[in-house]
């Protein structure tokens, strides 16, 4: 039997001191925000360096996957909505302090940009495309005109929408696991790392996935820095945290964490891109596949485990 003491009587299931109302729509939205944010500053940022004929995946193709996910995690976090027809209202104010206020005014920028970039490819994917409307030409003509300028606003906005499905989290001081600074940039990491998976996966060109690949390398190594320093400040932090940390350190979530986000999503895939970079003939659809369910596997872990923690009061 295990024991706890209360310092008060407060003990109301569901409440406090336990918090448990996000449920799977949650993870599922933040990862394909992350997915969205990662894919899009790449090709927001080749586009600016030039690159699109060496990069016409990273800057074409697979941006047509950004506002499938933008709108797939809208409605997803419509779903998870308690009142869902006030929705309307993030959009009357903005609270400088409030992530989810960013988070609103980010999303209702990025999605429409994203469509716009997407339309300006479109008829080199479909050459018979027609717009119908002599406006709709006019305003393709315009967008592909100041597409460079467009791609400095999305990397902005991309960079703040990674951070972004982090800080939702931190943002919630109650619950310990999620009381760190370091989700933020470990959330934008691992969202870019999920966009040059998805962009490897679908590129046919071998400079392209081989850059994609050594990118994805560089990432993967600096989302496990984050996640060792994450626990490091845990376990140097106070009783709540290093009870927090505990959970993946023998606790109830050691082995679905190591094994599934930790193994199979970053240091397999990561084995598996060195090998294929020193000559080895490795399917390119194994790593890329490991590492966006390692992402997707992270965000449902830490969103579970981070409404089981508790500060007793």
């Amino acid at each position: 039997m295990k024991e706890e003491i209360f310092v008060s009587g407060r003990n109301i299931p569901n409440i406090d001191p336990y918090l448990h109302i996000w449920h799977w729509q949650i993870p599922v939205y933040l990862f394909l925000g992350g997915l969205a944010a990662g894919i899009m500053f790449f090709a927001a940022l080749y586009t600016i360096l030039g690159k699109e004929k060496e990069m016409p995946t990273t800057v074409k193709w697979a941006t047509f996957l950004v506002p499938v996910a933008l709108i797939l995690g809208l409605f997803f976090l419509f779903l998870d909505l308690k009142h869902q027809l006030y929705f309307w209202r993030l959009y009357t104010t903005f609270r400088i302090e409030s992530p989810m206020s960013w988070g609103a005014w980010v999303l209702m920028l990025i999605t429409p940009l994203s469509m716009v970039w997407v339309a300006t490819y479109i008829k080199e994917l479909i050459p018979n495309w027609d717009w119908k409307f002599e406006i709709l030409k006019k305003f393709e003509k315009l967008a592909i005109e100041y597409r460079k300028p467009m791609a400095w606003v999305l990397l902005i906005l991309s960079v703040i929408l990674g951070i972004y499905t982090g800080i939702l989290l931190s943002a919630f001081n109650a619950r310990p696991l999620w009381n760190t600074s370091i989700l933020g940039p470990l959330f934008l990491v691992s969202g870019m790392s999920t966009g040059a998976a998805a962009i490897m996966w679908m590129s046919k060109d071998h400079f392209e996935r081989t850059l994609m690949s050594k990118i994805d390398l560089i990432l993967i190594g600096v989302e496990l820095f984050f996640i060792v320093h994450l626990f490091m400040g845990f376990m140097a932090s106070s009783a709540v945290q290093i009870q927090a940390a505990e959970l993946f350190l023998g606790g109830q979530f050691t082995v679905s964490f190591w094994a599934f986000v930790v193994i199979l999503g970053l240091v397999f895939p990561a084995i598996l891109e060195i090998l294929e970079l020193r000559g080895y003939k490795i399917p390119v659809a194994i790593p890329a596949v490991l590492i966006l369910f390692g992402g997707l596997m992270f965000r449902f872990i830490m969103v579970e485990a981070g409404q089981i923690t508790r500060y007793l009061y």
